[in-house]
């Protein structure tokens, strides 16, 4: 939890604010663009986000009757995997909005074996060793203190239990991540202007893309939360990378 008092500043993009109002501007972004937010995942990634996500509940190997967290589940995309292969999921987030459009598409689609409540990653109001697994997609670059997030996690999971998180960073390949930050900085930000008429939302999602740490340096951090196994697994150079770890 943060001390208002003592807490050092944090970014909010490239922008040092106190970690409140990092929580309260996360917060609006997200309440901005939740009703555009997978149309603009679609043309962001061309999409490529689908894919991604597919290969991530295949490394998540939900089974069924197994109770899973999916962290900043927003609008379910992860959920809606892994509700569909039997496990009980507990969609979580702290943005009501988000969860407000995951559930009008859960309703949609019909489905079965989700439960939707807002959760602050930092402060989960769940059990201890409550969890088969715990999963986070394209969220965790968001919170205001990771490793406070982490241990979290690690809290909520069974003996037994995994964790799995799904992260944009900076891709390591040169001519690729030239193209990309061009791409990102000068597009992006334009796009959700046309599609959300919020440019500054979008600039903050590039922006923070860019302050993630990349792939190794998380996996220290997994680690230091108390996980063993650590791992990281890139995909195009580290620009989204596969985490995970084990709580023993």
């Amino acid at each position: 939890m943060n001390d208002p008092v003592n807490s050092a500043p944090v970014n909010f993009g490239d922008e040092l604010v106190s970690p409140e109002e990092k929580t309260r501007r996360v917060g609006q972004v997200f309440s901005s663009v939740a009703r555009r937010y997978d149309l603009m995942n679609d043309l962001m990634s061309g999409g490529m986000h689908r894919l991604w996500k597919d290969r991530f509940v295949n490394r998540v190997k939900p089974r069924a009757g197994e109770r899973i967290l999916d962290m900043a589940g927003g609008t379910g995309d992860i959920a809606f995997r892994m509700a569909r292969r039997g496990a009980q999921v507990t969609v979580s987030d702290i943005n009501a909005d988000m969860l407000g459009e995951g559930q009008k598409r859960a309703d949609a689609k019909a489905l079965d074996g989700l439960t939707w409540q807002v959760e602050n990653a930092e402060r989960l109001t769940f059990a201890d060793n409550s969890f088969d697994a715990y999963t986070i997609v394209f969220g965790i670059r968001n919170v205001t203190d990771i490793p406070v997030a982490l241990r979290e996690a690690r809290r909520v999971l069974k003996r037994g239990g995994r964790f799995f998180c799904m992260e944009f960073s900076s891709s390591d390949w040169p001519g690729f991540s030239n193209l990309y930050d061009a791409y990102s900085s000068a597009v992006i930000p334009k796009v959700g202007k046309l599609v959300t008429n919020d440019e500054d939302s979008y600039r903050y999602l590039v922006e923070s893309i860019r302050r993630f740490p990349k792939p190794n340096a998380f996996k220290a951090m997994i680690a230091e939360a108390g996980f063993v196994r650590a791992s990281a697994e890139p995909m195009l150079g580290g620009l989204v990378t596969i985490h995970s770890g084990w709580k023993i």
